[in-house]
C-alpha cells in the first residue's frame, strides 16, 4: 500500500508561483512512476504532468508545457510541481498520483494507470 499527502497549494495571483509537494510512504519511492492530475469545480479531472521512476522522463499536458515543472527526490520520497506563471483557469484541487508500471509516455496521463491516490491540495488563482 502506498500512501500519498500533497502540501504547498494556496492563493496567488495571476502570474503567480506555487511549489506543491507530494510525500510518499509505504513502498519504494523509486519504484513508482507519478502523475498530477487536477480538477476545477464542476469539470473532469485532467492531467497535468507525468515522471519515471528515476525521473529521467517527464511528460507534460499542452495546457502547462513551459510554465509547470514536475520532478522528484527519491532520497526524499518526495515528488513536486513546480507551477509558474499561473493563470485563473489554473484553479483546481491538485492530486498526486503513483503506480508501478515502467515508463510508457503519453500512456502516463490517463488516470486509470494509477493505483495510488492522495487527497488533494487547493491552487486558487485570483484574477
Amino acid at each position: 500500500q502506498v500512501q500519498l499527502v500533497e502540501s504547498g497549494g494556496g492563493l496567488v495571483q495571476t502570474g503567480g508561483s506555487l511549489r506543491l509537494s507530494c510525500a510518499a510512504s509505504g513502498r519504494t519511492f523509486n519504484r513508482l512512476t507519478m502523475g498530477w492530475f487536477r480538477q476545477a469545480p464542476g469539470k473532469e479531472q485532467q492531467f497535468v504532468a507525468a515522471i519515471s521512476k528515476t525521473g529521467t522522463w517527464t511528460y507534460y499536458a499542452d495546457s502547462v508545457k513551459g510554465r509547470f515543472t514536475v520532478s522528484r527526490d527519491n532520497a526524499k520520497s518526495t515528488a513536486y510541481l513546480q507551477v509558474n506563471s499561473l493563470k485563473p483557469e489554473d484553479t483546481a484541487v491538485y492530486y498526486c498520483a503513483a503506480n508501478t508500471e515502467s515508463w510508457s509516455g503519453p500512456n502516463m496521463s490517463w488516470a486509470t494507470r494509477y493505483n495510488y491516490w492522495g487527497q488533494g491540495t487547493q491552487v486558487t488563482v485570483s484574477s
